[in-house]
């Protein structure tokens, strides 16, 4: 099964896959938000068979959801009209947070880092998604 992570941004949409057995998260790149970001995403899932897509939602620190969560269950809805693929949603919390993190440590700055980080949170995104598959197939 090949997934795709996606960390939707009001300037780009951050993408990732796994590979085919979902041991590894490999970061894609990034879309630019325009009015045909959906169906490039769309495309691009289409074009490397993934069989699920997975993205993440940005929730508040108590649970809730705001604007953000608002922009990208919108975005996920205008996608499930476009491709017949199953989207499943992940709690983002801090994975931006953890992507600059993550960024630091490599002591990637300025513009390349601005590129980066989203691309960095969709894998840190699928990361956590595989595994929870992995400990949910654990008990089964």
């Amino acid at each position: 099964m090949k997934l795709m992570g996606i960390d939707y941004g009001d300037a780009r949409i951050g993408i990732a896959f796994s590979d085919p057995l979902c041991i590894t998260a490999q970061g894609w790149g990034n879309i630019r938000q325009s009015e045909r970001a959906c169906r490039e995403v769309a495309d691009l899932a289409t074009k490397e068979g993934v069989d699920r897509i997975v993205v993440g939602l940005p929730k508040n620190m108590n649970n809730t959801e705001g604007a953000s969560a608002e922009k990208a269950r919108a975005f996920a809805g205008e996608l499930a009209s476009l491709i017949d693929t199953e989207i499943v949603f992940w709690d983002e919390r801090l994975t931006t947070v953890a992507a600059h993190g993550f960024l630091s440590q490599l002591d990637v700055r300025g513009k390349k880092r601005k590129n980066l980080v989203d691309t960095v949170a969709a894998t840190l995104i699928l990361e956590g998604y595989m595994s929870f598959l992995t400990r949910t197939e654990e008990k089964t």
